[in-house]
Protein backbone atom coordinates (compact mmCIF):
# COMPACT_ATOMS: atom_id res chain seq x y z
CA UNK A 1 0.00 0.00 0.00
CA UNK A 2 1.12 3.66 -0.88
CA UNK A 3 -0.03 6.28 1.03
CA UNK A 4 -0.31 9.58 -0.41
CA UNK A 5 -1.03 12.81 1.52
CA UNK A 6 -2.42 16.00 -1.03
CA UNK A 7 -3.65 19.20 -0.63
CA UNK A 8 -3.90 22.68 -2.83
CA UNK A 9 -4.57 25.99 -2.72
CA UNK A 10 -2.59 26.68 0.08
CA UNK A 11 -1.59 30.94 -0.91
CA UNK A 12 1.12 30.54 1.42
CA UNK A 13 2.35 33.70 2.11
CA UNK A 14 4.46 35.18 5.02
CA UNK A 15 1.13 34.98 7.61
CA UNK A 16 0.45 31.68 6.84
CA UNK A 17 4.10 30.32 7.64
CA UNK A 18 3.75 28.04 10.73
CA UNK A 19 0.13 27.28 10.07
CA UNK A 20 0.40 23.95 8.43
CA UNK A 21 3.84 22.66 9.90
CA UNK A 22 2.65 20.90 12.70
CA UNK A 23 0.08 19.04 10.41
CA UNK A 24 3.27 18.47 8.37
CA UNK A 25 5.80 17.35 10.58
CA UNK A 26 3.61 14.18 11.00
CA UNK A 27 3.41 12.77 7.85
CA UNK A 28 6.10 9.99 8.53
CA UNK A 29 3.53 8.44 10.72
CA UNK A 30 0.77 8.90 8.28
CA UNK A 31 1.60 9.13 4.60
CA UNK A 32 4.73 8.45 2.21
CA UNK A 33 4.42 11.21 -0.15
CA UNK A 34 3.06 14.81 0.10
CA UNK A 35 1.58 16.09 -3.05
CA UNK A 36 0.10 19.75 -3.55
CA UNK A 37 -2.03 20.63 -6.16
CA UNK A 38 -1.29 24.24 -7.25
CA UNK A 39 -1.64 27.64 -6.02
CA UNK A 40 1.40 27.43 -3.30
CA UNK A 41 1.34 31.59 -3.17
CA UNK A 42 -1.19 34.36 -3.61
CA UNK A 43 0.81 35.83 -6.41
CA UNK A 44 3.57 34.04 -7.54
CA UNK A 45 6.46 36.15 -6.30
CA UNK A 46 9.72 34.49 -5.23
CA UNK A 47 9.66 36.04 -1.62
CA UNK A 48 6.33 34.03 -1.18
CA UNK A 49 7.68 30.84 -2.44
CA UNK A 50 10.36 30.82 0.07
CA UNK A 51 7.47 30.87 2.50
CA UNK A 52 6.06 28.14 1.25
CA UNK A 53 9.43 26.06 0.97
CA UNK A 54 10.12 27.31 4.76
CA UNK A 55 6.64 25.51 5.33
CA UNK A 56 6.46 22.67 2.95
CA UNK A 57 10.04 22.13 2.11
CA UNK A 58 12.69 19.52 4.49
CA UNK A 59 10.44 17.41 5.51
CA UNK A 60 10.75 13.62 6.30
CA UNK A 61 8.60 12.74 2.69
CA UNK A 62 8.97 13.59 -0.65
CA UNK A 63 7.14 16.42 -1.88
CA UNK A 64 5.49 17.33 -4.97
CA UNK A 65 4.04 20.03 -6.58
CA UNK A 66 2.31 21.73 -9.65
CA UNK A 67 2.13 25.31 -9.88
CA UNK A 68 -1.20 26.98 -10.15
CA UNK A 69 -2.93 30.14 -11.52
CA UNK A 70 -2.03 32.06 -8.80
CA UNK A 71 1.54 31.41 -8.99
CA UNK A 72 1.84 32.65 -12.16
CA UNK A 73 0.36 36.08 -11.01
CA UNK A 74 3.52 38.04 -11.04
CA UNK A 75 4.94 36.72 -14.32
CA UNK A 76 7.38 35.18 -11.93
CA UNK A 77 6.52 31.37 -12.02
CA UNK A 78 10.21 30.25 -13.36
CA UNK A 79 11.69 31.91 -10.30
CA UNK A 80 8.98 30.49 -8.21
CA UNK A 81 10.21 26.92 -9.88
CA UNK A 82 13.95 27.51 -8.71
CA UNK A 83 13.21 28.62 -5.68
CA UNK A 84 10.70 25.64 -4.66
CA UNK A 85 13.98 23.35 -7.09
CA UNK A 86 16.33 24.97 -4.71
CA UNK A 87 14.52 23.60 -1.39
CA UNK A 88 14.47 19.73 -2.56
CA UNK A 89 10.57 20.47 -3.74
CA UNK A 90 9.61 18.39 -7.06
CA UNK A 91 7.91 20.55 -9.02
CA UNK A 92 6.23 19.29 -11.84
CA UNK A 93 4.94 21.08 -15.77
CA UNK A 94 3.67 18.56 -18.39
CA UNK A 95 6.47 16.21 -16.69
CA UNK A 96 6.84 13.34 -14.01
CA UNK A 97 8.62 11.61 -11.32
CA UNK A 98 8.94 8.08 -9.68
CA UNK A 99 8.91 8.03 -5.66
CA UNK A 100 10.50 4.70 -4.58
CA UNK A 101 8.13 3.85 -1.73
CA UNK A 102 8.82 0.44 0.16
CA UNK A 103 9.67 -1.78 -3.09
CA UNK A 104 6.98 -0.04 -4.71
CA UNK A 105 7.14 2.61 -7.88
CA UNK A 106 4.83 5.72 -7.30
CA UNK A 107 4.69 7.45 -10.42
CA UNK A 108 3.48 11.10 -10.43
CA UNK A 109 2.48 12.92 -13.66
CA UNK A 110 1.53 16.97 -13.55
CA UNK A 111 0.44 19.69 -15.23
CA UNK A 112 -1.27 22.84 -13.99
CA UNK A 113 -3.81 22.59 -16.61
CA UNK A 114 -6.22 25.52 -17.83
CA UNK A 115 -10.01 25.64 -18.36
CA UNK A 116 -12.26 25.00 -21.37
CA UNK A 117 -14.79 23.62 -19.93
CA UNK A 118 -17.14 20.03 -20.11
CA UNK A 119 -19.19 18.03 -22.43
CA UNK A 120 -22.01 20.06 -23.44
CA UNK A 121 -20.69 23.59 -22.44
CA UNK A 122 -17.21 24.10 -23.43
CA UNK A 123 -15.17 26.55 -25.65
CA UNK A 124 -14.26 25.22 -28.97
CA UNK A 125 -11.19 25.66 -31.03
CA UNK A 126 -13.47 28.19 -34.16
CA UNK A 127 -13.78 31.24 -34.88
CA UNK A 128 -11.48 34.15 -33.69
CA UNK A 129 -8.39 33.32 -33.31
CA UNK A 130 -8.60 34.50 -29.35
CA UNK A 131 -10.89 31.74 -28.84
CA UNK A 132 -8.88 29.25 -31.00
CA UNK A 133 -5.67 30.34 -28.47
CA UNK A 134 -8.03 30.00 -25.39
CA UNK A 135 -9.09 26.25 -26.25
CA UNK A 136 -5.33 25.33 -27.79
CA UNK A 137 -3.89 26.52 -24.51
CA UNK A 138 -6.21 23.85 -22.97
CA UNK A 139 -5.11 20.86 -25.23
CA UNK A 140 -1.61 21.84 -25.42
CA UNK A 141 -1.52 20.99 -21.66
CA UNK A 142 -4.14 17.88 -21.58
CA UNK A 143 -1.49 16.50 -24.63
CA UNK A 144 1.30 17.37 -22.17
CA UNK A 145 0.15 15.38 -19.08
CA UNK A 146 -1.13 12.14 -21.49
CA UNK A 147 2.21 12.45 -23.07
CA UNK A 148 3.79 12.21 -19.43
CA UNK A 149 1.67 9.79 -18.11
CA UNK A 150 2.80 7.42 -20.36
CA UNK A 151 5.86 8.31 -20.19
CA UNK A 152 6.61 6.22 -16.48
CA UNK A 153 6.45 3.17 -16.06
CA UNK A 154 5.72 1.86 -12.26
CA UNK A 155 3.18 0.11 -9.77
CA UNK A 156 0.43 2.95 -9.27
CA UNK A 157 -0.10 6.23 -11.04
CA UNK A 158 -1.32 9.60 -10.13
CA UNK A 159 -2.24 12.49 -11.90
CA UNK A 160 -1.75 15.97 -10.65
CA UNK A 161 -3.02 19.27 -11.91
CA UNK A 162 -4.19 22.40 -10.44
CA UNK A 163 -7.20 22.86 -12.98
CA UNK A 164 -10.41 20.06 -12.60
CA UNK A 165 -10.63 17.43 -15.06
CA UNK A 166 -14.22 16.82 -14.36
CA UNK A 167 -17.42 18.82 -13.67
CA UNK A 168 -18.21 16.39 -10.37
CA UNK A 169 -15.45 18.18 -7.98
CA UNK A 170 -17.19 21.39 -9.26
CA UNK A 171 -20.34 21.05 -7.54
CA UNK A 172 -21.01 23.70 -5.26
CA UNK A 173 -19.36 26.68 -7.72
CA UNK A 174 -21.58 28.74 -9.84
CA UNK A 175 -22.10 26.42 -13.14
CA UNK A 176 -21.04 30.09 -15.27
CA UNK A 177 -17.82 29.37 -13.97
CA UNK A 178 -16.94 25.83 -14.55
CA UNK A 179 -15.25 26.61 -18.18
CA UNK A 180 -12.50 28.97 -15.87
CA UNK A 181 -12.24 25.60 -13.57
CA UNK A 182 -11.24 23.19 -15.72
CA UNK A 183 -11.69 20.95 -19.09
CA UNK A 184 -12.39 17.45 -20.61
CA UNK A 185 -9.10 17.39 -22.00
CA UNK A 186 -7.73 17.04 -18.94
CA UNK A 187 -10.47 14.34 -18.05
CA UNK A 188 -9.58 12.69 -21.33
CA UNK A 189 -5.59 12.47 -21.00
CA UNK A 190 -6.39 11.15 -17.49
CA UNK A 191 -8.38 8.25 -19.10
CA UNK A 192 -5.67 7.70 -21.67
CA UNK A 193 -3.37 6.31 -19.19
CA UNK A 194 -3.27 3.63 -16.83
CA UNK A 195 -4.06 6.07 -13.85
CA UNK A 196 -4.89 5.34 -10.51
CA UNK A 197 -5.67 8.66 -9.27
CA UNK A 198 -6.50 12.06 -10.29
CA UNK A 199 -6.06 15.30 -8.13
CA UNK A 200 -6.76 18.96 -8.50
CA UNK A 201 -7.61 22.07 -6.59
CA UNK A 202 -8.59 25.26 -8.01
CA UNK A 203 -12.19 24.69 -6.92
CA UNK A 204 -12.55 26.24 -3.36
CA UNK A 205 -15.91 25.72 -3.27
CA UNK A 206 -16.70 22.32 -4.85
CA UNK A 207 -16.84 19.04 -4.38
CA UNK A 208 -14.45 16.64 -3.05
CA UNK A 209 -15.05 13.64 -5.39
CA UNK A 210 -15.82 12.46 -8.88
CA UNK A 211 -14.65 10.07 -11.45
CA UNK A 212 -13.68 10.63 -14.77
CA UNK A 213 -15.75 8.92 -18.02
CA UNK A 214 -13.12 5.81 -17.68
CA UNK A 215 -13.74 5.61 -13.90
CA UNK A 216 -10.52 6.99 -12.25
CA UNK A 217 -11.29 8.59 -8.96
CA UNK A 218 -10.96 12.60 -8.80
CA UNK A 219 -10.26 14.19 -5.92
CA UNK A 220 -10.27 18.15 -5.33
CA UNK A 221 -7.74 18.81 -2.21
CA UNK A 222 -8.25 22.03 -2.29
CA UNK A 223 -7.64 23.11 1.19
CA UNK A 224 -11.32 25.26 1.12
CA UNK A 225 -12.67 22.16 0.54
CA UNK A 226 -10.76 19.35 2.26
CA UNK A 227 -10.41 22.16 5.34
CA UNK A 228 -7.41 20.54 6.81
CA UNK A 229 -3.78 20.55 6.43
CA UNK A 230 -3.77 17.59 4.07
CA UNK A 231 -6.46 14.17 3.07
CA UNK A 232 -4.81 11.05 2.60
CA UNK A 233 -5.02 8.83 -0.39
CA UNK A 234 -4.35 4.62 -0.77
CA UNK A 235 -2.98 3.41 -3.79
CA UNK A 236 -2.76 -0.59 -4.40
CA UNK A 237 -5.31 -1.06 -1.64
CA UNK A 238 -8.54 -1.74 -2.38
CA UNK A 239 -9.67 1.48 -1.03
CA UNK A 240 -8.50 4.78 -2.39
CA UNK A 241 -9.49 7.19 0.54
CA UNK A 242 -8.26 6.47 4.01
CA UNK A 243 -9.88 5.52 7.28
CA UNK A 244 -7.15 6.68 8.90
CA UNK A 245 -7.43 10.49 10.89
CA UNK A 246 -5.45 12.59 8.39
CA UNK A 247 -4.31 15.90 9.65
CA UNK A 248 -4.61 17.87 12.82
CA UNK A 249 -7.17 20.76 11.63
CA UNK A 250 -5.97 22.82 14.49
CA UNK A 251 -5.17 26.25 13.18
CA UNK A 252 -7.69 26.11 10.36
Amino acid sequence: MIRIAAVGDVHVDKDVVGRYRPALEELPDRADALLVAGDLTRHGTPDEARCFAKEFGALAVPVVVVLGNHDHQSDQQDQVTEVLTDAGITVLESSATVLEIRGHRLGIAGTKGFGGGFAGACASNFGEREMKDFVGTSERYAQALEAALNSVECDALVALTHYAPVPETLVGEPLEIYAFLGCYQLGRAIDAAPTALALHGHAHHGSERGRTPGGVPVRNVAHPVIKQAYNVYQLLSDEVDATLVTANKTGF
